[in-house]
């Protein structure tokens, strides 16, 4: 078949009245034939857009061409040249804001499914016991702190490791992973998974030490005397609240308390886990991004009802991907839009009874360049509920910042860190991900990690940092 002819191959996943009340992962992956023909849709351009669009600069032709030859390891390992977690990206990444958005193919047709490839490719190298690691360098001698071990650290760690330096990894919780463990569902990213990425990068050299909560178990300054730097990449995972009447009654989540219940202790995997969460009839979320649409679609996978989404704005202007978005409908979400709760009421004992709401409307846009919502006068009513999760973001918890004299922050209390090197004003500490630019996407805080990475090893070895060539000056007419 021409490849013109070939269409967007579509992922084969579970029925959705199926997998509603399970935890298992919704899709269920390219199988080599299918990659072999999504392959195919590529053009293999000269100078791909694509790869621009990558956060990690993966050579996504590269590695697309030895699936369409069928070297299926051959292409993993190609994509862990530039990327230490495919299998994580390839599930959670928004890949058609990033890569895919810029393919060419998608000019006409659908863009090349760039991220199932990608998917395709790690899981069938781990699946096939496939996984080789790279041969390392002699020691430097040198030593590099890593302050948890989310993706940004772990970026750093791996690409530091590969560089020859002894990394260390000190992680608060009792497992590593960080967003990816604690604040993904189990439906769509598997804890088996991120532990074979985990894996992966200790197989590189690195060490991780769980329990260490920086800031009480250590500080910067006294990490900073056995190590020769330190990056943080400690997340932002201070949960933000709506300050409405009533959300300090029984049945009120945070997004981060309800997806960490449900994940580190184990409530997916209920009745064997006899995991203290809340069992749920009515439940409305408040949000509308992605992290909304897993709290959602977890309370229903827990046994609920009925579960809303609550959003002040349209569906338009929803931040969750359109997959999410797609993937919660057909589960039997309900989407409450242009409504923003104004209270929460509650019984004579103190649990959540109902919420007080509003009607919406869209003004003129605000700063985000979305129309503002407008509350419109009369509108209230309520809704029964049972449970609230709060979904409206996070903030950097202040723990590390606090006990670190000479890092700089700025008003929202994120570390403040130069966007080419991620330095912080302070010698000798970086920073990327969350914590700098505030909760964003797996690929971003990737991205600063290896920003990071490479710096942190000019720092070590004393290498200049590169020198830019000067802009050309536009010719005068």
């Amino acid at each position: 078949m021409p490849r013109e002819k070939i269409p967007r191959q579509p992922m084969p996943e579970q029925d959705p009245q199926i997998r509603r009340r399970n935890f298992a992962e919704v899709p269920f992956g390219y199988s080599p034939e299918i990659a072999q023909l999504e392959a195919q849709r590529c053009l293999f351009c000269k100078k791909p857009k694509c790869v621009q669009g990558c956060p990690v600069g993966i050579d996504i032709p590269g590695f697309i061409k030895l699936i369409k030859e069928g070297d299926f390891a051959g292409s993993a390992r190609k994509l862990k040249e530039a990327n230490a977690l495919p299998a994580v990206c390839g599930r959670v990444c928004p890949q058609e804001e990033q890569c895919e958005i810029v393919c060419v193919v998608g000019i006409k047709d659908k863009p090349v499914a760039i991220g199932r490839l990608e998917r395709f490719a790690a899981d069938y190298e781990r699946n096939n016991n496939l996984v080789t690691v790279p041969d390392l360098p002699p020691p430097t001698g040198k030593k590099a702190a890593v302050v948890g071990c989310g993706p940004a650290g772990l970026t750093v760690a791996g690409e530091l490791a590969k560089l020859g330096h002894k990394v260390t990894i000190f992680e608060a919780l009792h497992q590593p992973g960080g967003v990816l463990m604690y604040g993904i569902p189990e439906f769509r990213l598997p804890k088996a998974i991120v532990e074979a990425e985990v894996d992966y990068v200790k197989k590189l050299g690195v060490e991780i030490i769980y329990n260490a909560v920086i800031g009480r178990y250590m500080t910067v300054d006294e990490v900073l005397e056995s190590y020769d730097v330190v990056f943080l990449g400690n997340g932002a995972g201070l949960p933000y609240f709506m300050n409405i009447p009533g959300e300090n009654l029984n049945g009120v989540y945070s997004a981060n308390e309800y997806l960490t219940r449900s994940n580190l202790m184990r409530a997916y995997k209920f009745p064997e886990y006899d995991t203290p969460i809340a069992v749920s009839k009515k439940v409305a979320v408040l949000g509308g991004g992605n992290v909304a649409m897993d709290s959602a679609r977890t309370a229903m996978r827990l046994g609920a009802e009925e579960v809303s989404i609550v959003y002040r704005r349209s569906r338009k202007e929803m931040p969750a991907r359109v997959e999410e978005v797609h993937h919660a409908e057909e589960e039997g979400i309900q989407l409450q839009l242009l409504t923003n709760p104004i209270e929460i009421q509650g019984d004579d004992q103190g649990w959540v009874r109902s919420m007080k709401c509003i009607r919406m409307e869209l003004g003129e846009p605000d700063a985000s360049g979305r129309q503002r919502p407008v509350p419109v006068a009369g509108s209230e009513f309520e809704i029964e509920v049972d449970t609230v999760v709060v979904s409206i973001g996070n903030g950097a918890n202040p723990l590390v910042s606090q006990t670190t004299p000479g890092l700089e922050t700025n008003k929202w209390g994120n570390i403040i860190a130069d966007v080419k090197t991620a330095a912080t004003s302070k010698p000798g500490v970086y920073a990327g991900g969350d914590i700098v630019i505030g909760a964003a996407t797996v690929i971003l805080a990737m991205g600063a990690g290896k920003i990071a990475a490479a710096a942190m090893h000019r720092y070590m070895m004393d290498i200049p940092e590169p020198v830019e060539a000067p802009q050309a000056e536009p010719e005068k007419s």
